[in-house]
């Protein structure tokens, strides 16, 4: 198959078969059991093998067979060896039972060591056992071998015949020699069209058929005459009425499902007028071939014509795919357009030529012309590519990964629009072909992949309403990631890969690795992922309903609620890790080793860490610290935001969160004010005058405090005189809240009320005074000293006066230890 028609192909499935993919890891994640129930229980005719695997041997040292009989061939080694890797799990079930049977005998005894009679007897038959059931797996081993074998010499034969046919060196299209033959080919083969038709309408027989047939041939061919004529401008014009001016995702959506018209619409058109020259009986066995040739290559065609309407839009309301003026992109549909019909042009010539079995000359001859046109229009839409590039810069004012690739792109198709005619003229046709024809079909499924993007963005932003977060969003990113993994198989057999070798590495993948025992593959890892998966929702599903519906009709507080849903999450999660592991038929014991080593890992590099866990889970079972609890850790002040199994997060009262290891709360030292309760005391200082009446002072500060909301009765708050002081007669109000975490509340109002009632006592509250004594008191008065020399004012120190006034931006201090009640309030 050459490379413009896997190109149609691949095109062809990435449009309508991206489901594919998903149905199959559907049927990859199917159990082991239940594979081995759908396979064929009948045994392996090895004698066949060993004659397909003789037949195989011959061709591969002979070295003679055609590519086709060696391509035949190396499917029906697959099949072999496929078979041979499903008989590697036969009695997979009684080998594992006989296994531990050995295991639970313990090992053999030493040499020269007796055994009971018993248990040597049983372990002779469990021996023998396994030997019989390991049998066929040892023969199967052995034939997979060899048809891996076989199977890699073939793909090496395949590949060194494909290796010589592109860079087999030929004739010159620019030798004027040649350019004779190669009219003498076109001429020819015209005329032997023209002459089946004439023998068709010769034979009298033929004519009768095509007078019967004239109506559905009229039918037919007015039908595709006006789809090809009207089909086109019918979508363009309903699309525009669809999107209008400002279409919404779902508008945009309906009308990039009708814009396709202009694709199906003319080529259902080609189709009819197709049927209808065939039903003619004047299209003799060439023109027959020659037509099936044909409408995969109007189908390519329409597809560049439409994708380039899609890449450079003449409208589009929000965003363009490519930052290109509306001239630019004028010039981009142009240059599609013309591109795709010269690429189809170039192939149907070469088909034709194959058909009609021209010579190599006459070959290289006519198609050179379209290949230097079709070189010219991708150096013509590279420069495009540059323009856009430079647009982005000038925008953003920085050069963008997406603009680093594009240009990168377009660097390649300038240099592939040099080279290729370059080498086509010299003598390498084969090569330039090799290089062109991919290309050309990258290049159509690179603007593929940027249409599905925008229709990606398009349908999240239908879905979730948020079209300002579609740019920002990780989900369509990541669905374009997909789309792009989607292709790669296209894009390998645009550039020569055999479907062969894309299964090849597909069965290499599904083969998996061993580790210890155990096969690793897709399928189990699928079904692993699976049930983890499964099991995950499930722990989230329960956490739920703990959480709405159960936890809240319980007398368990807030800490013990989020303490009991951390706990079932990680229960569940583990749980969830070991059925998934068990169903996956995956052995642990088999990973002792790894778990060996990594436990010296863990032991030495890792024990912060495991430290860290087992304190959280710690912290989850005993719950000294619950979140919502006010609780101090090294000097930090705040409440427990949350707890994981390695760190707790505490929020402090200006909003910062401060993480903090686990094992400091359990190893360290910890106050918890809120631990049970919320229950705490109040200090509340205050000074009077000297001269004041004490008793006095007592009765209100006691009416006070005992007339505050939130100060509890029992036990009931009290009044301290606790001194005389350098400036005031020193009290205290001692209070227990019900609530530590209005303690700055109930203080500021405490304040206030005291302030109210003291002055309307008459009772002051004083300030700091200090005696000054101030030397040479005449300098006050502008006087002199006994020595004649002017006096000068000492400026006085003192400890208590600042030396420097306070700034006007300064803030007070707002120690919030200053009440002696801890730094907590509303103010947090």
């Amino acid at each position: 198959m050459t490379h413009l028609m896997r190109c149609l192909i691949a095109v062809a499935l990435l449009m309508s078969g991206l489901a594919a993919p998903v149905t199959l890891s559907l049927l990859a994640t199917a159990p082991p059991a239940m594979a081995q129930s759908q396979r064929s229980s009948s045994e392996i005719d090895y004698d066949a093998w060993d004659r397909v695997a003789s037949r195989a041997d011959e061709a591969i040292e002979a070295g003679r067979a055609s590519t086709n009989a060696l391509e035949t061939l190396r499917s029906d080694l697959a099949d072999w060896r496929q078979r041979f890797l499903d008989e590697q799990d036969t009695n997979r079930n009684a080998i594992q039972t006989v296994t531990r049977q050995l295991e639970a005998l313990g090992p053999p005894p030493e040499e020269g060591e007796s055994e009971v009679a018993e248990i040597a007897a049983a372990r002779k038959l469990l021996n023998d056992r396994m030997a019989r059931l390991r049998e066929p797996v040892r023969l199967a081993e052995l034939a997979h071998t060899r048809a891996d074998g076989l199977i890699q010499g073939i793909d090496a034969i395949i590949r060194e015949r494909q290796r010589d046919e592109i860079m087999q060196f030929g004739p010159s299209p620019l030798n004027p020699v040649h350019w004779p033959e190669g009219l003498a080919a076109l001429g020819s083969t015209f005329a032997a069209l023209r002459s089946e038709a004439d023998a068709a309408w010769r034979n009298p027989i033929q004519r009768d058929e095509t007078r019967k047939d004239i109506p559905v041939i009229l039918v037919l061919s007015a039908i595709g005459l006006v789809l090809v004529g009207r089909g086109r401008k019918w979508t363009h014009a309903l699309t525009r009425k669809i999107l209008g001016e400002d279409p919404g995702a779902a508008r945009w959506i309906v009308g990039f499902i009708v814009s396709m018209g202009s694709l199906f619409l003319p080529f259902f058109g080609v189709y009819f007028l197709i049927e209808a020259l065939s039903s003619s009986g004047f299209v003799g066995l060439r023109g027959g071939r020659i037509l099936d040739v044909f409408g995969p290559l109007v189908f390519a065609f329409l597809l560049a014509r439409w994708l380039a309407s899609r890449v450079f839009p003449a409208k589009e309301a929000r965003t363009l795919p490519l930052n290109l003026s509306q001239q630019s992109r004028r010039k981009g549909r142009f240059y599609g357009m013309l591109l795709g019909g010269l690429a189809a042009g170039s192939f149907f010539l070469q088909q034709v030529g194959e058909i009609a079995q021209w010579s190599r000359p006459a070959s290289v001859v006519i198609l050179y012309p379209l290949m230097v046109l079709c070189c010219l229009l991708v150096f013509r839409i590279a420069n495009l590519l540059r323009e856009h590039v430079r647009a982005d810069a000038e925008d953003d004012g920085e050069e963008t990964y997406r603009s680093r690739m594009t240009g990168i792109l377009a660097f390649l198709m300038t240099a592939l629009a040099i080279i290729v005619p370059v080498l086509g003229a010299v003598g390498y046709f084969r090569l330039a072909q090799a290089l062109l024809y991919p290309s050309l079909g990258s290049i159509e499924l690179l603007a593929m992949l940027l249409v599905l993007q925008r229709v990606v963005v398009e349908v999240y932003v239908l879905i979730t309403k948020n079209r300002a977060g579609a740019a920002e969003s990780l989900i369509p990113i990541l669905v374009g990631v997909v789309l792009v993994v989607l292709s790669l198989p296209i894009f390998a057999l645009l550039w020569g890969a055999r479907v062969a070798d894309l299964t090849e590495l597909y069965s290499r993948a599904a083969e998996g690795f061993f580790i210890g025992e155990t096969r690793i593959s897709p399928t189990i890892f699928l079904t692993f992922a699976f049930i983890f998966v499964l099991g995950y929702f499930a722990t989230r599903l329960l956490q739920g309903a703990l959480k709405n519906t159960i936890l809240p009709k319980t007398r368990i507080d807030t800490g013990g609620r989020h303490a009991i849903l951390s706990g079932v999450g990680y229960v569940g999660i583990f749980l969830a890790a070991v059925i998934a592991i068990t169903s996956a038929g995956i052995d642990l014991t088999a990973l002792g080793y790894v778990a060996g080593a990594l436990s010296v890992g863990i032991g030495f590099g890792l024990q912060n860490v495991v430290s860290n866990f087992v304190s959280g889970i710690i912290l989850l079972v005993e719950r000294p610290i619950s979140e919502g609890d006010w609780i101090e850790v090294g000097g930090i002040h705040g409440n427990v935001k949350d707890i994981s199994v390695r760190s707790t997060i505490i929020q402090t009262f200006d909003r910062s969160d401060v993480i903090v290891p686990n094992a400091d709360l359990v190893s360290g030292r910890v106050t918890n004010y809120t631990r049970g309760n919320t229950v705490g005391r109040l200090i509340v200082p205050v000074g009077v005058a000297y001269g004041t009446d004490t008793q006095m002072v007592d009765r209100i500060l006691q009416e006070i405090a005992e007339a505050h909301p939130l100060v509890l009765l029992n036990p009931p708050p009290f009044v301290v005189f606790r001194g005389f002081g350098a400036d005031s007669l020193d009290f205290e109000i001692r209070a227990i809240l019900r609530d530590v975490n209005y303690i700055l509340t109930v203080h500021s109002e405490m304040n206030h009320q005291i302030a109210h009632r003291f002055a309307e006592a008459g009772i002051e509250i004083p300030f700091a005074q200090r005696d000054i004594w101030i030397r040479n008191a005449e300098v006050l008065n502008g006087g002199t000293r006994e020595d004649g020399v002017a006096a000068q004012a000492t400026k006085p120190s003192s400890p208590n006066f600042p030396t420097a006034p306070r700034q006007k931006d300064e803030p007070p201090d707002m120690d919030g230890d200053a009440d002696g009640g801890g730094g907590a309030g509303d103010g947090r």
